[in-house]
């Protein structure tokens, strides 16, 4: 049996990532607004610093994503559909199937030659995902390895 070609964003996946995501976002932002206060400041370390980097690139990729997800969210399939032909390249034939994908997020564009486009989200938004995480990883490494460090008793020689 073929699949479906005109296979768009679950809406039941769409909804609980737009929520368990927003969610996710405010207790982030709430978190590294508590570091912000004078006696947070006073208490910082390297390793707390890098973790908060980490976690500030996380909610800023977070925040990238679900405004990846309100673009999709606000069109319904026929609009989909729609915006498709409306940027469908000139030397491009008939459209033929519509494709929604959540990691890259995306809404792909099928024609009849095999070529494929995308359409809805912008194109900043998965090429600025990637950075926001890599720095993620970065942040978060280093601060393991300064916690690392700082808990590794030293010699003494003698």
């Amino acid at each position: 049996m073929a699949s479906n070609p005109w296979q768009v964003h679950d809406t039941t996946v769409l909804f609980t990532l737009l929520l368990t995501g927003a969610s996710a976002l405010i207790g982030l932002t709430a978190y590294l607004c508590s570091r912000l206060t004078r006696q947070a400041r006073r208490r910082n370390t390297p390793v707390r610093m890098w973790r908060d980097v980490s976690l500030a690139a996380v909610a800023a990729g977070l925040a990238l994503y679900l405004w990846g997800l309100l673009h999709i969210l606000f069109l319904d399939d026929q609009e989909q559909a729609q915006e498709c032909e409306r940027q469908r390249p000139e030397e491009t034939p008939a459209l033929v199937g519509l494709r929604g994908d959540f990691i890259p997020l995306r809404l792909v564009c099928e024609a009849s030659d095999g070529h494929d486009y995308s359409v809805v989200v912008p194109g900043h938004i998965n090429p600025s995902l990637t950075v926001l995480l890599l720095l993620a990883l970065v942040s978060a490494v280093a601060s393991g390895l300064l916690h690392q460090k700082q808990r590794t008793p030293t010699r003494k020689e003698g």
